[in-house]
């Protein structure tokens, strides 16, 4: 029987944009991403879909061409492929889970 890996917050990686990876598994990835107000993100795809929740702050996503404007409480999905952009109104503190994994040092260019 494997044993299941265990990570503290010492542990944790973290990835261009500033999130702190929580937990890796095979197929999934949990991070948490904080960041304080600025313009549009460069517009950017990713190989793994996003789903995130909005624990702090107002955030802006523009995806497939619609924007939608997010305050605490509410969530969002990413699809891989898809063209989308970020803008924080106000500082966020979000988490998002990752499908495949995303991990730190092999992925994340600014943007989202």
């Amino acid at each position: 029987m494997d044993i299941p890996q265990i990570k503290t917050s010492s542990d944790a990686g973290q990835g261009a944009m500033g999130q702190i990876y929580l937990a890796t598994g095979k197929q999934v990835a949990l991070r948490r991403w904080e960041e304080s107000p600025g313009g549009f993100s460069k517009p950017t795809t990713r190989e793994y879909e996003v789903v995130g929740y909005l624990l702090q702050g107002v955030l802006e996503l523009e995806l497939d061409g619609g924007t939608a404007k997010m305050d605490v409480g509410d969530s969002w999905l990413v699809p891989a492929g898809a063209n989308h952009r970020y803008r924080v109104i106000e500082p966020i503190v979000a988490i998002e889970a990752t499908s495949p994994p995303a991990r730190f040092g092999n992925r994340d260019q600014p943007a989202g």
